[in-house]
């Protein structure tokens, strides 16, 4: 049951849903959402890194006048 409760949150939290359309959500279209949102998730804090990453590497050379 407590993973259920963590679904809920999860939707509701980091997909601003609210309970009752997290509640009333057929259990697999939940299941679904829950797997999607944390894929989306993962995509945007690599992207996020990846970008930061990529920053470091483009610095101008000292050496210019």
């Amino acid at each position: 049951m407590e993973n259920v409760y963590e679904q809920f949150f999860f939707l509701m939290y980091h997909g601003k849903w609210d309970f009752q359309q997290s509640y009333n959500l057929p259990v697999g279209l939940r299941e679904w959402f829950t797997k999607r949102l944390l894929k989306q998730l993962e995509d945007e804090k690599e992207a996020r890194e990846s970008s930061s990453s990529n920053k470091k590497t483009h610095t101008i050379p000292s050496n210019l006048p």
